[in-house]
C-alpha cells in the first residue's frame, strides 16, 4: 500500500490557496487599517481578531454541513469552489477601497472596508473545513500521516509565494518616500494563485470516484471498529494526568499569545520602528518560516532520542529569548540590520521544536475513542488566544509603546516554558519518522 503523492498534491493546492490568503491578511490589512484608516491599534486588534472569533463557529459548521452534502461534484468540492469565488471577488474591492480612501476620505469607505472584510472572513471560513477534510476522506487511514504531510507542505509553499512576491513589489527601494502604497498588484497575485489553485483542484481530482475507491478499499481492509476498545473513556482521568493536560494546555494558549501577537503585528512594528518597507518585513517572515520547515527533521530526531517534553521546553526557551533579544535591539537601534535574519531563523526553529510535538502530547493522554475531543481541547485554547492577543498586543501599541510589543510575547511565551515544567505526562518519547516527509506532518 503506498501514498498517491500525484493525488494527495492536486489535493493540496486547497491548502496552499488558504495559506496564501491568511499570509496576505496577516501582513497587510494590520497595515492598512493603521495607515490608510488611521485606526488606533486596540481597534485594529479587534478587528484582526474577528477571523478567529468566527472560525470558533464557522469550521465546525461548514465541517459539519460538507459531512452531509451529496452534491454531483462531491462533499466537498462544492465548498471549496463557493467559498474561493466568493473569496476572490470580494477581496478584489480591498485595495480599491483602501486606494479610494487615501485619495478622498470617507467614514463610509471605511465601514464598507469593514463590512466587505467581514464578509471575506466568512467567505473563507466556508471552505477550510472542506478543504482540510478532503485528504482523509480518500485516503486510506495508515496513510494519512503522510498525506498530512504533504497537504502541509503545500500551504507553506502558499505562504512562501505570497511572501516572495511581496518582498519583490514592496521593497524599500520600491517604496521609500511614498505617501501611500498600492497593494492591489499584490491582491492581483493571491487571488491568481487561490484561482489557478481552485482549477487544479476541479478539473483534476475527481472525488466522487475517489471516495468510491475509498469505499471499496475500506470494505476490503476492515478496521477493528471503536466500540470494540476498552471505554477508558468512562473512566475518571487520574487527577496527576488531569493536571498535566490543564498545564499542558495552558502551555499552549500561552505560547500562542507571544507567536500570534508577532506575526499579527510585525509588519507594522517594523515599518514604524525600523523604518522597513513592508516587503522587507515580509522578508523576515518568509525566513522564519523557511527555518521552521528545514528544522522539522533534527526537531523530530532530538525529541525522539530526549523526549516530547525536554524539546517544547526547548523550544520555548529560545523562542522567548528570541523576542527579548528583538525588544533590545530596539531600545539600541533604530533602523533594520541583516544581522536580525539570524534571529528570525532562530524564531522558525523554536517554533517548530514546539508546534511538532505539542498536540501529540495532549492526544497522548486520552484514549482511543477521544482523540478528537482532546484534539478540541487543543483548538479550543490555541484559538482562544489567537482571538484575544491581537486586541491586548494592540491596546499596548496604542496606549503604552511601539516598544511593549516584544516584551508581551517574550513573557508570555515565557509563562509557557514556566507551566510546562509542571507537564508530567503526554511524554512518551516519538518513534523517527518513516519517511522525510511524515517530519513535516504537524497540525496548523
Amino acid at each position: 500500500m503506498k501514498l498517491n503523492y500525484k493525488r494527495t498534491i492536486l489535493i493540496g493546492f486547497a491548502f496552499l490557496s488558504i495559506s496564501a490568503f491568511w499570509q496576505l491578511y496577516d501582513s497587510l490589512i494590520p497595515l492598512i487599517l493603521t495607515k490608510t484608516f488611521s485606526m488606533n491599534e486596540t481597534v485594529s486588534g479587534i478587528i484582526m481578531a474577528a477571523d478567529n472569533i468566527l472560525a470558533l463557529f464557522l469550521l465546525p459548521l461548514f465541517g459539519g454541513i460538507s459531512d452531509r452534502c451529496n452534491a454531483r461534484i462531491g462533499k466537498r468540492k462544492p465548498f471549496i469552489l463557493l467559498g474561493t469565488v466568493l473569496a476572490v471577488i470580494l477581496m478584489s474591492a480591498l485595495p480599491i477601497l483602501d486606494n479610494s480612501y487615501f485619495a478622498a476620505p470617507a467614514s463610509w469607505k471605511a465601514l464598507t472596508f469593514i463590512g466587505i472584510l467581514g464578509l471575506l472572513l466568512i467567505a473563507m471560513g466556508t471552505y477550510r473545513s472542506p478543504a482540510v477534510a478532503l485528504m482523509p476522506d480518500v485516503t486510506p487511514k495508515p496513510l494519512r500521516s503522510k498525506g498530512n504531510a504533504i497537504i502541509n507542505l503545500m500551504g507553506a509553499v502558499g505562504g512562501i509565494l505570497y511572501l516572495i512576491a511581496n518582498s519583490i513589489l514592496y521593497s524599500k527601494g520600491r517604496t521609500e518616500g511614498l505617501d501611500h502604497i498600492n497593494y492591489q498588484p499584490i491582491f492581483a497575485i493571491v487571488s491568481g494563485i487561490m484561482l489557478v489553485a481552485l482549477f487544479i483542484l476541479i478539473f483534476f481530482v475527481n472525488e466522487p470516484k475517489l471516495r468510491t475507491e475509498q469505499a471499496e478499499y475500506e470494505k476490503a481492509h476492515p478496521e477493528e471498529d471503536l466500540a470494540t476498545e476498552v471505554k477508558d473513556d468512562k473512566k475518571k482521568m487520574p487527577k496527576a494526568v488531569k493536571k498535566s493536560l490543564v498545564f499542558l494546555l495552558l502551555s499552549v494558549a500561552f505560547w500562542y499569545i507571544g507567536y500570534n501577537a508577532i506575526t499579527t503585528w510585525f509588519t507594522v512594528y517594523a515599518t514604524t520602528m525600523w523604518g522597513m518597507a513592508p516587503g522587507g518585513a515580509s522578508l523576515c517572515l518568509t525566513i522564519a518560516m523557511a527555518g521552521a520547515i528545514v528544522s522539522y527533521i533534527p526537531v523530530g530526531n532530538i525529541a525522539s532520542k530526549v523526549g516530547r517534553s525536554i524539546t517544547i521546553k526547548f523550544g520555548a526557551a529560545l523562542l522567548a529569548l528570541c523576542f527579548f533579544a528583538a525588544f533590545i535591539y530596539t531600545v539600541l537601534f533604530d533602523s533594520f540590520h541583516v544581522a536580525l535574519y539570524i534571529l528570525f531563523v532562530l524564531v522558525g526553529i523554536a517554533w517548530a521544536a514546539i508546534n511538532v510535538n505539542s498536540l501529540p502530547m495532549v492526544v497522548e493522554m486520552c484514549s482511543g475513542a477521544e482523540v478528537g475531543k482532546f484534539t478540541g481541547f487543543y483548538y479550543t485554547f490555541s484559538m482562544a488566544a489567537q482571538t484575544v492577543t491581537p486586541v491586548v498586543a494592540g491596546y499596548l501599541l496604542s496606549n503604552v509603546s511601539y516598544k511593549a510589543l516584544f516584551p508581551y510575547a517574550a513573557i508570555f511565551v515565557a509563562f509557557s516554558f514556566i507551566t510546562m515544567c509542571f507537564v508530567k505526562h503526554g511524554d512518551s518519547k516519538p518513534v523517527s519518522k518513516g519517511s522525510l516527509l511524515e517530519n513535516f506532518d504537524v497540525e496548523d
